[in-house]
């Protein structure tokens, strides 16, 4: 009997056999669950960004030109704006676990493919395809989200938020100490040995969850762009979170070709040091978990966009300074995290049984946004250093806050945008 073909196929063969999960309990999630969600959205989607502080080593390594070279991101964040689209609305009318253990295959598969690398148009396609295949991590955020009482959602998305930001900004230490200490093809073919392991563990502790949709793959697709366009709320965030990841992107994607040229000199491993300077970003998750649950919204998503523009002009006033410069990725990221929590408290709310599927819509939009502010960022470096960097990352946030301003003066509370 032949298999069925295609996305429908796939999500007629994941459907069948799946569990019927116990109901949650009414005071959210077990601590340890929601810690397993945090640490597997971390370690997955570190992935992604594993390349980032690399792309001086790959540069040498494959005789490619600075923008070339920064194409590795903008594929990854390509990738990841696909999966987005085409595979995480799946979360909502197919069996979770089952959905998120077929992906970690993928992803163990890329990264070897990535690893074993003979050219860089290999590494290209397998970072696509790698990136794609990541999007577990946004099938696990609303699991998470499903789990919660509306009481605590905020504070348990948070939580899980704040393991996946932690992987971002850690994945550009460890690539970097990794690959220092052996080889750039070490740093993935590790990690596919890590996904490995994961896999195999969330596959043992995660609880099926009933699906709480049941449509066909193309009106899945259908009703995802429909959210879109009946959620001015929806849109609004994800517009917001495009241009704060787009000056995410424009920073990190070009920081390691400032602190490898003169007047610092880098070596890979103090890139890598460099890069645990974002971490501390990560600590604002939970905190904006809590501000959304009181309601803050609208007052903590502008003083966000503030603090992403005042950190390039830190890091643009003190590019000669590593103190600067650090303090400029912290205020950086603390910024981009509070207004991605927030803007899921927000999403999440407005459809309890399409969830997966908003949060497909809010997080493709953004990783565009993304994948245009790497190519950006490169192509900015290398015409006008990091003074046209800077002011590219800087106009970013600001557009976003005047455009606040704006929309906000018609808009709900509980739409704040």
């Amino acid at each position: 009997m032949s298999q069925p073909n295609g996305p429908a196929g796939l999500a007629k063969t994941l459907r069948e056999g799946g569990e019927r999960p116990a109901a949650a309990p009414q005071d959210g999630p077990p601590r340890g669950l929601v810690v397993l969600l945090a640490v597997a959205c971390g370690l997955t989607v570190a992935n992604l960004y594993y390349a980032q502080p690399l792309l001086s080593e790959l540069r040498r390594s494959f005789h490619v030109g600075t923008v070339t070279a920064g194409g590795l991101v903008t594929a990854g964040q390509l990738g990841y704006a696909l999966g987005l689209l085409l595979v995480v609305p799946l979360g909502d009318v197919l069996e979770k676990r089952r959905l998120a253990t077929l992906l970690l295959g993928l992803t163990v598969a890329a990264l070897a493919l990535a690893g074993l690398a003979p050219d860089f148009g290999v590494l290209l396609a397998a970072s696509l395809v790698l990136g794609c295949t990541l999007t577990v991590a946004q099938i696990l955020v609303p699991y998470a989200a499903d789990l919660a009482p509306d009481a605590s959602r905020g504070r348990v998305v948070g939580q899980v938020m704040s393991g996946l930001l932690t992987g971002i900004l850690l994945s550009r230490t460890v690539g970097s100490l990794v690959a220092g200490a052996t080889s750039w093809r070490v740093v993935y073919l590790g990690s596919a040995a890590l996904m490995t392991a994961l896999t195999l563990v969330l596959r043992s502790a995660l609880p099926p969850r009933q699906p709480a949709a049941a449509l066909p793959y193309g009106a899945l697709l259908r009703s995802t762009v429909r959210l879109l366009r009946i959620h001015p709320a929806l849109r609004r965030r994800a517009l917001y979170q495009a241009a704060m990841f787009g000056a995410f992107s424009v920073f990190w994607t070009t920081i390691s070709f400032v602190l490898t040229a003169a007047p610092f000199h880098y070596s890979q491993w103090q890139v890598g040091l460099f890069a645990l300077a974002g971490a501390g970003g990560a600590l604002v998750a939970p905190l904006a978990g809590r501000w959304a649950d009181r309601g803050l919204v609208r007052p903590m998503t502008a003083a966000a966009f503030a603090a992403a523009a005042a950190a390039f002009g830190l890091a643009a006033a003190g590019r000669h300074s590593v103190l600067a410069l650090g303090a400029a990725a912290v205020l950086l990221d603390m910024a981009v995290q509070t207004t991605l929590v927030l803007g899921q408290h927000v999403v999440y709310a407005l459809d309890g049984a399409a969830r997966a599927r908003l949060n497909s819509a809010y997080m493709a939009t953004f990783f565009v946004g993304g994948a245009v502010g790497s190519q950006a960022g490169s192509a900015a470096y290398h015409l006008g250093g990091w003074p046209l960097t800077t002011a590219l990352g800087a106009a970013l946030p600001v557009l976003a806050l005047a455009f606040t301003f704006r929309a906000d003066a018609g808009a709900p509370r509980g739409e704040h945008s």
